[in-house]
């Protein structure tokens, strides 16, 4: 399977900064290409994608024809770095779908975008056009890079009462495909417009959706979610056809459509704060994910105004209170994750901000040295809405023969966004943010993003291989899951499947709210600790989406979460 090459510049990044740079790529129509130049020979300046180091002691030009002069034989293709590929997503569906894509010789990059847009189709609360998202992409070689294609706010600066932003999913997806992308666009997309078409059976966890929460108000004059009158139920179809139309504009005009063509007309016609040049103006932000050690590893996870650094500072705080050597689960394990998690989350609530308007030390949050010094005493309550009804978004991961893995994190923010349905999709209440995260750090303005929950990770292992690209929906439950399940599978040796199954929890003080199934004496253990135990439902804590890698074997294991709908699938 041939590496994937980047089409654009300012891709191969040096994980060593300090500071975060991100640079903008404009979603307008795309310049024109340069006539073809002969091929030089690479130096230090060179593009490399994730994955690919350049070696600067490789032989020359002539040194190769005079070895192929020598042998007589053809250079042979490159054997691929693992004997598996994998898919992990938030449906079984969507997983089939970039199943297809690896078998028929696309790359995860490919792969991930083709799941995107089904997961949009087959778990519409979550995730969809009208959202947005952020991955981090890793191989065996090289630097992982970042991309940043989550909403802004519009040109003229103000926040609309629906909260909904420029939507950036489509321009994420249409510039992976530029710069990593081998398949065409328009077999990329595809499947999801058969999806949308023909229809699938709609699961318990969807119908749940449907008629609970937000669902019933938004989806009662919506045919396809509500015909006549009457709420979709788990065994029904769910048809989209406005959905399926709007597929195939995109199939057929591109991706650059929804910023500048018919669907941008439509879309701005019918949204208040969403406009023609806002739309034509919005940028994908391309950079480097944030890094921190953990245990024998390194996490690469996402760069602000996302909560990467919440993660790590809560990773490094937890080890160096010794939860290694705590048993999984105790009222110790559980106040001690709970504490350090209280205070990654107090720095989401007062430091992080959009790097373009903002100035943001990453390394102040990433030092385990500052990390195992931090006070956890008076930190709390962390979280001003605790409510369980809205543990949103989805993620996915994908993994092939080269090693190239994805860690995506897709949403519309609440569920069903702002409930609003546009062509066949929901559009968001991103921007709802700014307020969940009220702080200097975090205020509207043209063309800014916010703090929020999303957070793609993928862990390295000491050469800085990605071993586990890893993520979770679940709103402000997605910290603290991925902690736990990171915890458990590195520092207490469980298998990623134990890892996933165990019970979650988080903490917000002084409440703490724990999975169903946890013990009665735990609940009393934890009240003596200070805490207000409090139980919730499993689909609540989010479904975490995996996929570990084993450079020995070249072998890839996956693990599902019972919790939602999602699945994983490996190829031989």
């Amino acid at each position: 399977m041939p590496r994937p090459q980047p089409k654009t510049a300012g891709l191969r990044l040096s994980a060593a900064a300090a500071m975060i740079a991100l640079v903008g790529v404009s979603c307008g129509a795309p310049e024109e290409e340069p006539a073809e130049e002969p091929v030089e020979e690479p130096d230090s300046t060179d593009e490399a994608d994730p994955g690919q180091d350049l070696d600067e002691d490789a032989p020359d030009a002539e040194t190769e024809e005079t070895q192929e002069e020598d042998t007589g034989d053809e250079e042979p293709e490159d054997e691929p770095a693992l004997s598996q590929a994998g898919v992990s997503a938030g449906h079984p569906l969507a997983v089939e779908v970039g199943e297809q894509v690896l078998a028929d010789g696309g790359n995860a990059v490919d792969a991930a975008i083709a799941v995107a847009f089904a997961v949009g189709a087959v778990e519409p609360p979550a995730s969809g056009i009208g959202g947005g998202g952020s991955v981090i992409l890793a191989g065996p070689d090289g630097e992982p890079v970042f991309y940043d294609f989550r909403e802004v706010v519009n040109n003229d600066g103000e926040v609309p009462d629906s909260s909904t932003g420029i939507p950036g999913f489509v321009a994420g997806m249409g510039q992976l495909h530029e710069d990593y992308g081998t398949r065409e666009w328009a077999e990329l997309l595809e499947p999801t417009r058969d999806l949308a078409e023909e229809g699938f059976e709609v699961s318990d966890y969807l119908s749940d959706r449907i008629g609970g929460g937000m669902g019933p108000e938004y989806l009662a004059e919506l045919e396809a979610f509500s015909p006549g009158g009457s709420p979709l139920e788990a065994g029904d179809q769910l048809v989209q056809p406005d959905l399926a139309e709007t597929m195939q504009q995109l199939m057929d005009s591109g991706w650059e459509d929804y910023y500048t063509g018919e669907l941008a007309e439509s879309v701005a016609s019918q949204v208040e704060g969403i406009d023609a040049q806002s739309l034509a103006d919005y940028e994908v932000v391309q950079g480097e994910p944030v890094t921190g050690s953990f245990g024998e590893y390194e996490i690469a996870s996402s760069a602000p105004s996302l909560p990467g650094v919440a993660l790590i500072q809560m990773l490094q705080i937890a080890e160096s209170r010794g939860i290694d050597q705590m048993e999984p689960g105790s009222a110790e394990y559980i106040d001690t994750l709970s504490e350090a998690w209280a205070v990654g989350e107090e720095t989401m609530q007062t430091e992080l901000g959009d790097p373009n308007f903002v100035d943001i030390d990453a390394s102040r949050f990433t030092d385990p040295g500052m990390n195992a010094q931090a006070d956890l005493s008076g930190t709390g309550p962390a979280s001003g809405d605790p409510d369980s009804s809205a543990p949103n978004t989805t993620h996915l991961v994908v993994v092939d023969e080269d090693g190239l893995t994805v860690s995506m994190t897709n949403t519309v923010t609440d569920f069903w966004g702002s409930g609003q349905g546009v062509d066949g999709y929901f559009m968001n209440n991103a921007l709802l943010r700014f307020d969940t995260f009220d702080s200097e750090q975090n205020q509207p303005e043209s063309g800014r993003r916010s703090a929020t929950w999303s957070n793609p990770t993928t862990v390295l292992d000491e050469e800085g291989r990605p071993i586990m690209p890893i993520g979770t929906p679940g709103g402000a439950q997605i910290l603290p899951a991925t902690a736990h399940v990171l915890i458990l599978r590195y520092l207490h040796d469980y298998s990623p499947q134990e890892a996933v199954d165990a019970l979650r929890f988080r903490g917000a003080e002084p409440s703490l709210y724990l999975e169903e199934g946890h013990d009665e004496e735990l609940y009393e253990e934890l009240a003596q600790e200070g805490w207000e135990p409090e139980q919730w439902d499993a689909a609540s804590f989010g479904s975490v989406q995996l996929l570990e890698i084993d450079y020995e074997t070249g072998e890839l294991t996956g693990a599902e979460d019972s919790r939602r709908d999602g699945s994983f699938s490996i190829l031989e």
